[in-house]
């Protein structure tokens, strides 16, 4: 078929470029992590070093513990959004309730408040209650802001498995946990997987709301790394971009291992 081989030519040449536009910038910003000076009009930079690599995690103070923190504050926001997301998709799809479009339209108003205008109303409230400058209190706030992503996704989801395969279960005797384990998790394990991978991104690069709530006692990743963008040291914020990047990368081939051992292969292919 002509129409299918020009359509096929198109489709790679698009993958090619798009490839080529996700890749120079990544490559780039790993090269400058590792160079003092790169000058025009140098096509090669003309030698490499760790300088910027030392005083990025020396600058940071404890790096380990910062990072750690960060990964910990993605994933309990993460999960604790999905969870959330998961329950509220369930009963905004499959149960009619006076008042189920207000929710709907609730569920979206983190979207159209502005995160600065949100971080500001939620410190002065956490304050009042003893959570701002506290892990509990970042956890918290980043997940109101994550949550309406996640439940986007679960609400599509759960609207799209239907309940036909629970309405099966029920028919054939399962109690409410095999329900859950064999029918309604498994029909809805794409979106929770994407739901976490989403939340677990924004809650990792989330700096605003982070640095307000946290106070400055809270320290992540990204609260660390984004004041260097805005410096004049390249070098120094390309390598506080390329450890945030190989750490999310990280994060994420670990995730897609579990995923295997668990025997949740379909799915697994999504991140693939």
């Amino acid at each position: 078929m002509p129409n299918q081989k020009g359509y096929r030519r198109a489709a790679i040449v698009f993958l090619v470029i798009w490839l080529v536009c996700i890749f120079i910038p990544l490559v780039t910003m790993v090269v400058w992590a590792f160079v003092d000076s790169w000058r025009w009009p140098d096509l090669f930079p003309p030698a490499f070093s760790l300088r910027a690599m030392t005083s990025a995690m020396d600058n940071s103070g404890n790096f380990g513990q910062i990072v750690f923190l960060s990964i910990a504050i993605a994933l309990c926001v993460s999960a604790l959004c999905v969870f959330v997301a998961s329950l509220t998709a369930r009963a905004l799809v499959h149960f009619k309730f006076p008042g189920n479009m207000v929710w709907r339209f609730a569920v979206i108003m983190p979207f159209i408040i502005p995160s600065a205008a949100f971080a500001m109303g939620v410190q002065s409230l956490f304050a009042q209650w003893g959570l701002s400058g506290t892990v509990p209190g970042v956890i918290l706030a980043v997940s109101i802001t994550v949550l309406p992503y996640a439940t986007s996704i679960m609400m599509d989801v759960t609207v799209a498995a239907g309940k036909k395969m629970e309405e099966q279960a029920i028919v054939l005797g399962a109690n409410w946990w095999q329900r859950l384990r064999y029918a309604i998790i498994p029909s809805l394990m794409p979106g929770i997987l994407s739901a976490l991978s989403l939340s677990y991104i924004l809650a990792f690069m989330s700096y605003f709301v982070v640095y307000l709530v946290g106070t400055g006692m809270v320290k992540t990743l990204a609260v660390t790394m984004f004041p260097t963008l805005a410096a004049s040291e390249r070098s120094i914020a390309c390598a506080y971009a390329t450890v945030f990047v190989g750490i999310s990368l990280l994060v994420f081939f670990v995730f897609n291992l579990i995923m295997k051992k668990l025997g949740i292969k379909e799915q697994v292919e999504l991140f693939s």
